[in-house]
């Protein structure tokens, strides 16, 4: 993914001239054709994050549109404050690029695991939370986000990720999920770089006789609320998958929902990373296996659930 993006974003600054890149001091090489076409609109503003939004902060207030790129756990963690009150309060079109998001950086340790971004900061007023599922939803999702007025947080991953979408560009739409697989029996709506996981786990459980649906959430804030009285209208089992705590993330959001709009129908369950810290240096695949979060694991508890239900 993040190949994909410092492909787009040097496309858009050259048809953009409010564009402007700023990095925490990672994706030297990564943004060579940036540098070379915009040297004037990229600044290195060092291990400094805080300092980093700010200044990106002070760009929007004078008409710019700034980029802010490093890892996610050190664009979110360590600079809440900056967010919610440079950013947000004062509703500047700021977007943080938050890359290796989850586990994409498991075998770094705790220091670089993303595990509760969302939670942190899906409660700060006029902040939009976009998670592409992949490349494709990627490329689609960047001009968007110069098409509206908010402060956005865009939690990618790092590299390798699968690409799910044949197509080169979606008609995506911030706010509104996009169908991936139908499914009359189950739904899985996943969110980030869980959707290649999400399709595979829908295909094992539709080969085993239960008819399994995948949605992408590529916006977890604005929630498609519309998209969720469908699933839970037309469904027996709805799950949510993500590479986040099951504490205060996109699942969360859904429960949040159906705890205002019961439903009498579908029974409901929270896929993702348990609440405790992984005490280990490991893989990413490794850390997801340990969580349950593998496609066969997945769809052995799904076919559980929907034969208690």
């Amino acid at each position: 993914m993040r190949n994909a993006f410092a492909q787009v974003i040097t496309e858009l600054a050259a048809t953009c001239p409010e564009v402007v890149l700023l990095s925490g001091d990672i994706g030297n090489r990564l943004f060579d054709r940036f540098k070379a076409a915009h040297p004037a609109r990229f600044y290195n503003g060092g291990v400094a994050e805080a300092n980093l939004v700010g200044v990106a902060s002070g760009l929007a207030m004078n008409g710019f549109r700034p980029f802010v790129y490093t890892i996610a756990s050190f664009i979110t963690y360590r600079v809440v404050e900056q967010i919610r009150l440079d950013c947000a309060y004062h509703h500047q079109p700021v977007t943080l690029v938050g890359t290796g998001a989850g586990l994409s950086y498991a075998s770094l340790g705790a220091t670089h695991h993303t595990l509760e971004d969302i939670g942190m900061l899906r409660c700060i007023p006029s902040l939009k939370i976009l998670c592409p599922g992949d490349a494709v939803e990627l490329r689609s999702l960047l001009p968007l986000i110069l098409a509206q007025p908010d402060p956005v947080y865009l939690r990618i991953g790092k590299k390798g990720e699968p690409v799910v979408h044949q197509k080169k560009n979606l008609a995506l739409e911030i706010g509104r999920a996009l169908p991936v697989r139908e499914g009359r029996d189950a739904v899985i709506l996943t969110t980030g770089n869980m959707l290649p996981v999400g399709v595979e786990t829908a295909g094992i459980l539709t080969a085993r006789g239960i008819s399994t649906g995948a949605l992408s959430f590529h916006t977890v804030k604005p929630l498609d609320e519309q998209t969720l009285a469908d699933c839970f209208a037309s469904h027996r089992g709805v799950f949510t998958l993500e590479e986040h705590s099951v504490v205060g993330g996109f699942g969360t959001a859904v429960a949040e929902w159906l705890g205002e709009h019961p439903s009498p129908k579908a029974v409901f369950r929270r896929f993702g990373s348990p609440d405790a810290f992984i005490h280990e240096a490991t893989e990413q695949d490794h850390a997801r296996k340990r969580f349950g979060l593998t496609p066969p694991q997945l769809a052995e508890q799904i076919e559980k659930i929907l034969a208690k239900s």
